[in-house]
């Protein structure tokens, strides 16, 4: 989950940096191995991550060394748990799929907010753009974890009024060049259990031709549930 701190911002990263000041302090909640983070740092004066995952923190800490950023450091713990931490902005991007007990999380990133909150999430839940791979494989529907108007729907009632803005990129439409890279795409998109692999594997080479359209410059995913990025705002 890394990405290079000194490419190029998209269409997305330029509306999202434009929220962030050369003199603002950045809480990264659940900010990984620092895909968004590191790449706002290169704005700001100092960016901090907290995740729960200190693995990904040794990432963020490796990839920050070696894209010479000096102006991050990070915090491992669950959000709601460690110790509340103030900037300027606080960010969570694609993090609240995954949070069982939404209330406290949406709080404390409200409190700990001196001037802005931004939520960056997707229509529908990351996990679910492949459920019709999932059902193919185990026969069955997979969960759909809370999106985009679920979370609406608490910030609302929690008497937030933020603004709502749909990011201009869409995302990717899993082009890919060769059928193999098709197949490997298709299985780092999913969801699998490491034991079912071999058997999705199988599955999807057996019905390519229901989930790929080969187009002149390669072949093009059919599969993927259509959603769009957005951003939930706030002033605290």
């Amino acid at each position: 989950l890394r990405a290079d701190p000194r490419r190029a911002l998209n269409a997305n990263m330029e509306l999202l940096a434009g929220f962030i000041q050369p003199t603002d302090v950045l809480l990264d909640v659940g900010g990984g191995a620092g895909r968004i983070g590191l790449l706002l740092a290169l704005g700001c004066r100092e960016v901090i991550n907290v995740d729960p995952s200190p693995i990904m923190l040794r990432e963020f800490d490796d990839c920050a060394a070696e894209a010479g950023i000096s102006n991050v450091r990070s915090i491992v713990g669950d959000w709601v748990e460690v110790p509340t931490v103030t900037a300027d902005v606080v960010l969570s991007s694609h993090v609240t799929y995954f949070v069982r007990d939404i209330v406290p999380f949406i709080q404390k990133l409200n409190t700990a907010a001196r001037r802005r909150v931004i939520i960056d999430i997707s229509s529908t839940a990351n996990p679910n753009r492949s459920d019709y791979l999932f059902r193919l494989v185990y026969g069955e529907d997979q969960a759909t974890l809370p999106a985009l108007r679920e979370l609406m729907e608490v910030i609302w009632e929690l008497g937030i009024l933020p603004d709502i803005k749909v990011l201009p990129q869409p995302f990717g439409d899993g082009r890919t060049t060769t059928r193999e890279a098709a197949i490997e795409q298709a299985m780092e998109e999913t969801w699998f259990a490491p034991g079912d692999r071999d058997e999705a594997a199988r599955i999807l080479e057996s019905r390519f031709e229901e989930l790929f359209s080969h187009e002149t410059d390669g072949y093009r995913a059919l599969w993927p549930t259509p959603r769009r990025e957005v951003i939930i705002t706030w002033e605290p």
